[in-house]
């Protein structure tokens, strides 16, 4: 595995795989880990590596290292990931959210757009989403203008909302999705698979921020051969 521009460490990539496995119940609590060997070469990783991801895992408190015993999961109900609110999976199960910038730019706001926020202009931002390296959705972001000046692609995260909370102090505590039908946007990349025009699951989401004020709206259009969106309640 490759670090990507703007990605996460490595070792946080693989403890949000982890937890969103976690969340899923695909690892449940109390079960024993692979020995780390075993467990890095299976996820293509330095063992070094590795220990760090675990030791994330433990300051979450999502597990247990016995000695001379191994690793074990405890889950918990709010496991922290900055993937919380990404409800992509893989139709299998899981996968590693990854995203890349294809463009970024601040205009005024489309009259299509529903009002929100404070100013007449967002930021745009739209990308291409992976699953443990399989392209499954496109977005489109709007960022509303009066959080911050300018944006660039290189200072994003993979995780939009680690990029807010980070950077700019915005915590995104509330989202509503809608979920239909629409067309494939013309912008999409052929990378997406799915051909402009073409009929696809469509995400509609309105995310506020801390204080209550709707801060972004976004939209996904998925592959769902490959994708499935999962929202589950504790």
């Amino acid at each position: 595995m490759k670090n990507a521009r703007g990605s996460l460490p490595m070792y946080l990539q693989i403890a949000e795989l982890l937890v969103r496995d976690i969340a899923a119940g695909r690892l449940i609590d109390g079960e024993k880990l692979a020995p780390e060997r075993e467990m890095a070469a299976n996820l293509g990783i330095a063992v070094g590596t590795l220990r760090k991801t675990l030791a994330e895992l433990q300051n979450r408190g999502l597990l247990e290292r016995v000695q001379g015993s191994g690793n074990y999961i405890r889950a918990i109900s709010d496991p922290k990931s900055v993937y919380a609110m990404f409800r992509l999976e893989l139709v299998g199960g899981g996968g590693l959210p990854t995203a890349e910038v294809l463009d970024v730019c601040r205009l005024k706001k489309p009259e299509y757009l529903p009002t929100f926020g404070a100013s007449s202009e967002g930021h745009r931002i739209r990308r291409l989403r992976r699953l443990s390296g399989k392209v499954v959705a496109v977005e489109e972001i709007w960022l509303d203008g009066s959080y911050v000046e300018t944006v660039t692609a290189e200072e994003l995260s993979e995780s939009l909302y680690l990029y807010y909370r980070t950077r700019l102090g915005l915590w995104i505590a509330r989202a509503e999705d809608q979920i239909g039908m629409s067309a494939v946007p013309e912008w999409a990349p052929e990378a997406f698979g799915q051909k402009p025009g073409s009929s696809v699951p469509h995400v509609v989401r309105m995310s506020q921020a801390q204080d209550g004020a709707t801060a972004e709206l976004s939209h996904t259009w998925y592959d769902h051969e490959l994708a499935r969106y999962v929202s589950r309640l504790r």
